[in-house]
């Protein structure tokens, strides 16, 4: 069975990650969103209310998993037996860093495979980070994450 885990804070999904999963779903038996937790990041919504998201958002998805993992993505990777990683790349500055991270990873699991898969041109300048300035700000959301969530973007 061939598992893969798209890792990522999620906070919030954007349009940029469910055109990734999207695109990845026809490769994989399963995919694992596994939304990490990290104890020394600040998040702006809770990791219950990031999960409800994913969930609305693939629930029509057979195919799709929706999880929750603290510390390295490579050793969840091995819990759940995935063999694959999931990473999307906007830029080359995003190449560079996510490269360092799947060798890393490799040297840890030759056994994991990480997949960078490239953003549309039309999603490559959206990130969570740019989103949660924007909710931060007031400002409107809608374009850059999924339909089914953009009514609840407000603080």
């Amino acid at each position: 069975m061939k598992i893969a885990v798209f890792p990522g804070s999620f906070d919030p999904i954007t349009v940029g990650h469910v055109d990734i999963v999207k695109r990845c779903i026809p490769l994989f038996d399963k995919i694992i969103i596994a939304v990490g937790v990290n104890s020394q990041k600040k998040y702006l919504f809770p990791l219950e209310k990031r999960m409800e998201w994913m969930h609305k958002v693939f629930e029509n998805e057979s195919k799709i998993e929706v999880s929750s993992y603290h510390g390295l993505t490579i050793n969840y990777c091995k819990e759940v037996s995935a063999n694959y990683i999931l990473r999307g790349i906007r830029s080359a500055a995003d190449f560079e860093y996510e490269k360092t991270i799947a060798h890393l990873n490799h040297t840890m699991n030759i056994d994991i495979e990480t997949i960078l898969i490239l953003s549309p041109p039309e999603y490559s300048s959206i990130s969570s980070t740019i989103v949660r300035e924007i909710i931060l700000g007031k400002g409107d959301v809608s374009k850059f994450v999924p339909q089914e969530i953009a009514s609840e973007m407000h603080l």
